[in-house]
């Protein structure tokens, strides 16, 4: 049996394939009087981007001319990639997305934005400012790192040009790929960043800490706290008193529109919001920033149907009009930390929110199913009259969130692990048995005894919750990868049942055409357990190769000609 290629062996294939690990590519947009915004540069240079995907980087990579960003604003932002386009670079990468934890995963549909946007007065130009953004094009959602990285190449290659660019793609190129679990080290321009993206044996809510080593030689190095993590606290004290029915609206699959004064508060909002349920991954869509030439711009906006599932950032004040009639929608004035504790803020009615100079607030006629849980908000406030460091504040908010998330998923996970068969129902001769249909009644009938209450204080119509959940996108996503993992672990236990049993002596006593049957059976399996990567210890497939030569040796010879020529042996 072959051991796997290294990481390394698999991705010194071509150049450019560990750079693809990480990016797809890396754009320049600028700004031309004639022709507006428009893509300069794109690097490396045989980098494919469809007109589609060109257009909408253009005008995703520069704030609303409303937004008033003079210096340096970064953001980020994300895209559905255009179909039909073959996604290559070696198995290795697929391994590497399975180690991670499910909110990690690529989504191969979208693919990431990074920007760093410099505006400044510039007497020279026609317009009389330089407009010019740096955006990196990837498929990872590693907000932080992204966001460091940029930090470290865009004022200097505002200052210098292309050979920069080029510079800074082959020292990406020499990047180790992105293991889940490992201490990286990623040199870029001089610098070393340190980091360990997290994998999905992470218990929940902890992050190993990337110690900074002294480094012998000349190389400064950075230790990131987190490669995706945003600064929670930050991000959601404008609308600090309604945590946790935004909690509830994003759990549930919502349609929310925030609205702020500038891309990189609409984007990092938008981005604590979809991290606020983890471990659940979010299942629909979300646009950190999306903006009226965006190619979903009417599927979004029409009013012929409800509003979809779907979380967007806006700044420019056409949506207030365009989005009026969305559900719910958050308003963000700058975000600033406060110098002291705000005001308790009711939730506003919808028919106030004309203009986007409305005042910051949640406007909604949402009514929460759980109870406020005032502690939280107390615990926030006294850390602000103490000045407690933001990142702190962040540490309990994000922990306060792990809590409700887990109280409320727990019974699930419980109900839902009932639903495998018994071990003792499985037999080597018979299909691996079905798992049991979903019943929401039953699960209903498991909360009396079982529900949230036994890890949560928050009293309220939790039933109500849980009904309205079961209809959403992110229940029928947790629901799916979990029938996936237990239906792959019912095939898995079935193979090793195989394994135990002693299949020469079976075939001996019946006839050949069976036992040709049964060697090719077995050969799928050992193809379908590679082919879906099922939970299985390497040992069990060797065994099970070794049955399948041991009974094609006992066959005569012309048979045995042929069963060793079909396939793998």
């Amino acid at each position: 049996d072959a051991e796997p290629e290294s990481p390394e062996q698999c991705l010194s294939l071509l150049p450019w394939d560990r750079f693809s690990a990480w990016l797809h590519c890396v754009c320049v947009v600028g700004f031309d009087v004639e022709l507006g915004q428009a893509v300069e540069v794109i690097y490396p240079p045989h980098s494919k981007l469809t007109d589609k995907e060109k257009t909408n980087i253009c005008y995703l990579s520069f704030p609303d001319s409303n937004s008033g960003c003079v210096g340096d604003t970064q953001f980020c932002f994300r895209f559905r990639r255009s179909p039909g386009r073959k996604v290559s670079l070696c198995c290795f990468l697929d391994q590497l997305d399975r180690d991670l934890p499910v909110y990690l995963k690529k989504d191969s549909a979208y693919y990431y934005g990074y920007v760093y946007f410099r505006q400044v007065r510039d007497k020279s130009l026609k317009r009389g400012y330089f407009q010019k953004s740096l955006v990196l094009i990837s498929k990872l959602p590693y907000v932080h790192l992204f966001r460091t990285m940029l930090k470290q190449i865009a004022p200097e290659y505002f200052e210098k040009s292309e050979a920069f660019l080029e510079a800074v793609c082959s020292d990406v190129d020499r990047w180790p790929p992105p293991v889940p679990g490992k201490v990286l080290q990623l040199p870029i321009m001089g610098v070393i960043m340190k980091l360990r993206i997290p994998t999905y044996r992470d218990k929940p809510g902890t992050t190993p800490i990337v110690q900074n080593m002294h480094q012998a030689d000349a190389q400064i190095s950075m230790a990131l706290p987190t490669v995706h993590e945003v600064d929670l606290f930050r991000c959601f004290c404008p609308v600090f008193f309604h945590i946790q029915m935004l909690w509830e609206l994003v759990l549930l699959g919502e349609p929310l529109v925030v609205m702020a004064p500038s891309p990189s508060e609409s984007s990092e909002t938008v981005l604590a919001l979809v991290s606020c349920i983890s471990p659940l991954k979010y299942c629909s869509d979300f646009r950190p920033y999306f903006t009226i030439h965006d190619s979903e711009f009417k599927e979004y906006t029409t009013r012929t149907q409800a509003p979809p599932s779907v979380i967007l950032g806006v700044t420019n004040p056409f949506f207030a009009k365009t989005l009026q009639h969305w559900p719910h929608i958050i308003r963000i004035g700058d975000i600033k930390l406060p110098g002291e504790v705000p005001k308790q803020v009711k939730v506003k009615k919808l028919k106030n929110l004309k203009t986007l100079d409305s005042k910051p607030g949640v406007y909604t006629s949402y009514k929460p199913y759980l109870n406020k849980d005032e502690e939280i908000v107390r615990q926030l406030q006294k850390g602000v009259q103490q000045k407690r460091p933001t990142e702190a504040q962040s540490v309990i908010l994000r922990r306060y969130f792990l809590e409700l998330t887990e109280s409320f998923i727990i019974p699930l996970e419980r109900y839902v692990a009932s639903l495998m068969p018994l071990q003792k129902c499985i037999s080597p001769w018979k299909s691996p048995p079905q798992l049991r249909q979903f019943s929401q009644e039953d699960f209903m009938k498991t909360l009396e005894k079982a529900g949230p209450q036994l890890t949560s204080g928050l009293k309220g119509d939790s039933i109500g919750l849980y009904r309205h959940f079961l209809k959403s996108p992110n229940f029928d996503g947790w629901f799916r990868s979990r029938q996936k993992e237990m239906t792959q672990k019912l095939e898995a236990l079935h193979l090793e049942a195989l394994c135990n049993e002693n299949l020469v002596f079976w075939s001996q006593k019946h006839t050949e055409v069976e036992t040709v049957d049964l060697v090719l059976k077995l050969k799928n399996k050992l193809l379908q357990a590679d082919r879906e990567h099922l939970p299985v210890k390497t040992d069990t497939l060797k065994k099970l190769q070794a049955h399948i030569n041991d009974i094609i040796l006992a066959l005569p010879d012309d048979l045995r000609d042929i069963l060793l020529k079909t396939g793998t042996t």
